[in-house]
């Protein structure tokens, strides 16, 4: 299937490393633009390279998110370089373990500020440019909000706010055609997953305890599956879908876990 994106000038926030990077490399190879957008340049010409190496298009923005005004200056060199932005995918964020009991003030505000802020911020600086091209947003989000973690509420808060904003986002721009939808993300395997797992003290058993309780194949979501996903909601293909939270997750969130042991 031809997603007809070729050409398409595409933000992706954290598209250096993880579920971003595989967006950005699936969104090449259907001949879109990708444009990075992270905290290191090192990290980022890393994934320039590799796409042109291949034979697709990428560029890349240094900005520090949490910073209001390094988004506008990320949307804008976008638009300085391409003229134009056909898509947005707010996809950066950490889960930071900032509780209820363990946690404060200060750190809930600036984990909201990694997690969500520029979730708003990049699509309110990116909007002018989407309501000429009536593109459209995807935001990455997580199970968290769902299911809960433990010791992680900036994190599940942020987001529940993600989810919230694809909805009222779907609404308030539907006069622009824009869509908007989520990708709602469980247990995906990526190198800072592999890095957590590494940090317990059986890290090959809690893996395959986790991969155990997934009922779709007991495996971990693939970044490329992701991605698929993420370039068919951000094509004309899919251009009666918005407002929709899409679990790409093996059936983690919903089926009954009894399944995966059956």
């Amino acid at each position: 299937m031809d997603l007809q994106l070729t050409n398409k000038v595409i933000i992706v926030t954290g598209g250096a490393k993880g579920i971003g990077e595989g967006i950005v490399k699936v969104l090449a190879k259907e001949g879109a633009i990708p444009v990075i957008v992270g905290r290191s340049e090192e990290d980022n010409l890393k994934v320039v390279r590799e796409v042109e190496a291949a034979g697709g298009k990428c560029f890349q923005v240094v900005a520090e998110l949490t910073e209001p005004a390094a988004c506008e200056n990320a949307v804008n060199a976008v638009i300085k370089q391409f003229g134009r932005i056909d898509g947005l995918v707010n996809n950066a964020g950490v889960n930071d373990g900032v509780g209820l009991e363990s946690g404060n003030y200060e750190r809930f505000m600036a984990s909201l500020h990694k997690n969500v802020v520029h979730y708003y911020l990049m699509a309110h600086f990116a909007l002018p440019e989407l309501k000429k091209s009536k593109g459209a947003i995807l935001n990455i989000t997580s199970k968290t909000a769902d299911t809960g973690q433990g010791n992680t509420s900036a994190y599940a808060a942020a987001n529940g706010g993600r989810n919230a904003l694809t909805r009222e986002w779907a609404v308030e721009l539907l006069k622009y055609g824009i869509r908007v939808n989520a990708i709602v993300v469980a247990e995906c395997w990526t190198p800072l997953y592999k890095n957590w797992i590494k940090t317990l003290p059986d890290p090959e058993g809690k893996l395959k305890e986790i991969e155990a309780k997934i009922p779709l194949g007991n495996r971990m979501t693939t970044a490329e599956e992701i991605a698929n996903t993420t370039a068919f909601l951000l094509s004309e293909r899919s251009s009666h879908t918005t407002g929709q939270l899409v679990y790409i997750d093996g059936g983690y969130v919903h089926l009954d876990r009894a399944l995966a042991n059956a």
